[in-house]
C-alpha cells in the first residue's frame, strides 16, 4: 500500500513593520471653504449720470479711494444758488435786527406804537427762522455734491461691477460688491462627537491645492448655536489672516484642528486593524506564528491610528496579510 504523503502545513504570506511610540497631538480632520470674511453694497446716496468708474471686477480697492464719479453740474448749482439764498437770508436777518433795535429804543420813548414793535419782532423771529433754514439748505447741498463722488469705505476686492460710465445711477440702487478678505473665513464642520472638544481661540491649520507646499492658519472665532438636524454635523468658522491676497474666497481647504496637548502614544497603521463584529484585534508576530491580540483604539493621526489598549510599542506587528489569519497560523515575512 502507497503511504499517503504528509498535508504541508498552511502558511501564508504577510508583511511585518513595527508598533511605534510617538509624541503626538490630538486633532480633527476636516475639510473646509474659504469665504469673505464681509460682503458690502455700495450704493450712490445722489442720483445722476455717471461720469466715470474707477473700478473693475477683480480689482483691489483701498478705503478712501474714488470708486465712481457723478456728474455734478447740478448739484454745484444747487450750491450756488443755497450760497445766495443764505447771503440774502443774512442781510435780511442784519437789516431786521437793526429796526428792532432802533423801535425798541423808541417804544422807551414812547414815539412808536406797541403794535409796531410787535411787528418788527415777528419779522425777526422769521428773519432768523429764515436764515437757520438757508444755512441748513447750504449744508444740504454742499452734503450732496460731496455725494456725487462715492468712496470706497474699505480695504477689499471688488466682487460684482454693475455700473458703467454713461448709466444713469439712482440713489440706494447698488453699483458694486466688494469683499472683505483680510482676513478670511474658513468654515468647516466637525462631527457630533468632536463637538465637545471645539473652543473659541483654538489654533486650526489647513492647506489648499493652489499651495501644496505651504501651510496656513487660523484661529476660531465663531462656533454655531446648533448641529445641521441632516448631516449630523456643527459649522465652526475660524479667522484666517491674509495680508498678501494669496488665499481666494472659494478655495477648498483640507482642515486640521489641534484639540489637546501633546502626549506620548502607541501607534500603528489602521490597515493593520482586523475589526471582528464589535471587537478590534491585530496579529503579533512571533517565532513566525502570527499571534491574536485584541486591541482598544483612540485618535486617528493621518494613516495612523491610537492603541489605548492591547500593545505597548516595540512589538513586531502584520500590517499586511492579517485578514487570512487565525491565531497560531504560521507565517513567512515577505521582504
Amino acid at each position: 500500500t502507497s503511504k499517503e504523503k504528509p498535508q504541508p502545513e498552511r502558511v501564508i504570506n504577510v508583511k511585518a513593520g513595527e508598533v511605534v511610540k510617538k509624541t503626538v497631538k490630538p486633532y480633527i480632520e476636516t475639510v473646509g471653504t474659504l469665504k469673505p470674511y464681509e460682503e458690502i453694497v455700495i450704493s450712490p446716496e445722489v442720483d445722476g449720470i455717471v461720469g466715470s468708474v474707477g473700478f473693475d471686477n477683480g480689482k483691489i480697492v483701498k478705503k478712501g479711494e474714488v470708486l465712481a464719479q457723478i456728474k455734478d453740474t447740478d448739484y454745484k448749482l444747487d450750491l450756488m444758488r443755497a450760497e445766495a439764498g443764505l447771503r440774502q437770508a443774512e442781510a435780511s436777518l442784519e437789516n431786521t435786527k437793526t429796526e428792532y433795535q432802533r423801535k425798541q429804543s423808541l417804544l422807551k420813548e414812547e414815539l412808536v406804537t406797541r403794535q409796531q414793535f410787535d411787528d418788527v419782532s415777528t419779522r425777526l423771529v422769521i428773519a432768523r427762522n429764515d436764515f437757520d433754514k438757508a444755512k441748513a439748505t447750504l449744508e444740504l447741498a454742499r452734503e450732496r455734491l460731496a455725494k456725487t463722488r462715492i468712496i470706497c469705505p474699505v480695504n477689499g476686492s471688488i466682487k460684482e461691477k454693475r455700473v458703467n460710465a454713461g448709466d444713469f445711477a439712482r440713489a440706494s440702487v447698488p453699483i458694486a460688491i466688494i469683499i472683505l478678505v483680510d482676513p478670511l473665513k474658513l468654515s468647516f464642520s466637525v462631527s457630533e462627537n468632536d463637538v465637545s472638544r471645539v473652543k473659541n481661540g483654538q489654533n486650526v491649520v489647513f492647506t489648499v491645492d493652489a499651495f501644496r507646499d505651504r501651510e496656513f492658519s487660523g484661529k476660531v472665532n465663531t462656533i454655531f448655536p446648533s448641529l445641521d438636524d441632516r448631516t449630523r454635523t456643527l459649522t465652526v468658522e475660524a479667522l484666517v489672516p491674509n495680508s498678501d491676497g494669496d488665499l481666494k474666497a472659494g478655495f477648498f481647504a483640507k482642515v486640521r484642528m489641534y484639540t489637546g496637548i501633546e502626549k506620548e502614544a502607541v501607534l500603528i497603521p489602521t490597515t493593520a486593524i482586523v475589526y471582528d463584529e464589535s471587537k478590534s484585534k491585530v496579529f503579533i508576530l512571533g517565532d513566525n506564528v502570527a499571534h491574536e491580540k485584541l486591541v482598544k483604539t483612540g485618535d486617528t493621526y493621518g494613516d495612523m491610528i491610537e492603541v489605548i489598549e492591547g500593545l505597548s510599542g516595540g512589538e513586531r506587528l502584520i500590517v499586511t496579510g492579517q485578514n487570512n489569519l487565525a491565531d497560531g497560523i504560521k507565517v513567512n515575512i515577505l521582504k
